[in-house]
C-alpha cells in the first residue's frame, strides 16, 4: 500500500513538475514573441493539438499493455483517403456518416493487428510495422497514386474541423470529450484497472483470470478507430488528402505520450500526464517557429526535450523501485 502511495505522489510530483516547465517555457515565449499569449494563436495552437491529443489516447492504452503501434499514420491516411474518395462521389453525404465511415476502417485495421498481436504473438512492433506499409501501399492503390484537393471536397466535409460547438472549435471539443470519455473508462472501470494489470504484470494477470488477450485486442480496436478518426480529421483540417498524409506522425504522437509520463514498459501512466504532454509538444511545434527558429533546430530541441522526459522517466521508476524494496526489507 506503501509502495503504491509513493508511486502516485512521484506521478502527482511528476505532473506538477511538467505544468511549471510549460508554464516558465510559455512565459519565456511570450518574451521573445508578445503574440504567442494572443487569444487567437492560443485557439491555433489548441485546434492544432487535437488530433494528437485524440491520438495520444488510444496510444497511452496501447503503451499501458506493454505495446506500441507504428501504423497510426497509415491508418489516417487511408481513412482520410477513402472518406475524401466517398464524398466525391456521394457530394451531399453527410459529415457524420463521413466519420462514421472513418472509424469504421480505423476498426478493422485494429482488429486486425489485436488479433495479430495477442492471439498470435507476434511482436507489436512486428505486427504494426508490417501493416503500415500494407495500408500505406492500399492507400497510393485506392487513391491511383491520385491527391483529393480543397476544390473537390464538399464544404460540409471541410466544416468539420473549422465548425464550433458551443463557441468551442470542434477538433477542440472532440479532444476534450474523448479525454473525459477515457479518464472515467481508464480510473472508474473495471476493464480500464485490466489494462493497468495486463501492463504491470502479464503473468499475474493470467494466474488471476484477467482476460489478457482480449484486453489486448481491445486496445488495439480503440486505436484504430482513434486513428481513423484523426485522418478524417485531419484531411478536413487541411483540405488535402494524400498517400503520404501523416507520415511519421505516430513518432509525434508516442514522444507526446512519453513526455506525459506513460511508461513505455507498461503499467503506468495517467491521462491528466499525457494532456499535459500533449500541450507541451503543441506549444513546442507551435512556439518554435514564432521565435524564429531554425527548422533544423526545431527537431533537435523536440528531440532533447523527448530524451529528457525518457531519462525522467526512467530515473523516477529506479527510485520507486529502490522505495518498494527497502519497505519489503523492512
Amino acid at each position: 500500500m506503501n509502495s503504491k502511495n509513493a508511486l502516485k505522489s512521484s506521478e502527482r510530483f511528476r505532473e506538477l513538475g511538467l505544468l511549471i516547465f510549460i508554464i516558465v517555457l510559455s512565459a519565456l515565449f511570450q518574451l521573445r514573441n508578445p503574440s504567442f499569449l494572443t487569444l487567437a494563436n492560443i485557439k491555433d495552437l489548441l485546434a492544432n493539438t487535437a488530433i494528437l491529443g485524440i491520438l495520444s489516447i488510444g496510444m497511452m492504452m496501447v503503451l499501458l499493455t506493454r505495446g506500441i503501434d507504428l501504423s497510426i499514420g497509415a491508418t489516417m491516411a487511408l481513412s482520410g483517403m477513402v472518406c475524401s474518395l466517398t464524398g466525391i462521389a456521394y457530394p451531399g453525404m453527410s459529415p457524420l456518416v463521413s466519420i462514421l465511415q472513418g472509424m469504421a476502417i480505423g476498426l478493422v485495421v485494429g482488429s486486425i493487428i489485436g488479433i495479430l498481436v495477442a492471439y498470435f504473438n507476434i511482436l507489436p512492433i512486428i505486427a504494426t510495422l508490417g501493416l503500415m506499409n500494407i495500408i500505406r501501399g492500399l492507400t497510393y492503390l485506392v487513391s491511383k497514386g491520385k491527391w483529393v484537393s480543397a476544390y473537390q471536397m464538399s464544404e460540409g466535409f471541410k466544416n468539420i474541423s473549422k465548425g464550433t460547438f458551443l463557441g468551442i472549435n470542434n477538433l477542440v471539443a472532440l479532444a476534450i470529450i474523448i479525454f473525459i470519455m477515457f479518464y472515467y473508462f481508464i480510473n472508474y472501470t473495471r476493464t480500464g484497472r485490466f489494462i493497468y494489470a495486463v501492463g504491470s504484470n502479464p503473468d499475474t494477470a493470467d494466474v488471476v483470470g484477467i482476460p489478457r488477450k482480449r484486453i489486448i485486442c481491445m486496445v488495439y480496436i480503440f486505436m484504430g478507430v482513434l486513428a481513423g478518426l484523426a485522418g478524417v480529421l485531419w484531411v478536413s483540417k487541411f483540405a488535402s488528402a494524400q498517400g503520404d498524409t501523416a507520415v511519421g506522425y505516430e513518432l509525434n504522437v508516442i514522444a507526446a505520450v512519453v513526455l506525459g509520463g506513460v511508461s513505455v514498459s507498461g503499467g503506468r501512466g495517467k491521462v491528466s500526464g499525457i494532456i499535459l504532454g500533449t500541450i507541451l509538444f503543441g506549444i513546442l511545434a507551435n512556439a518554435l517557429p514564432l521565435i524564429h527558429i531554425s527548422p533544423f533546430w526545431q527537431q533537435a530541441i523536440q528531440g532533447i526535450v523527448i530524451l529528457a522526459a525518457v531519462i525522467a522517466n526512467v530515473l523516477m521508476k529506479r527510485s520507486n523501485d529502490k522505495s518498494a524494496l527497502k519497505k519489503r526489507v523492512i
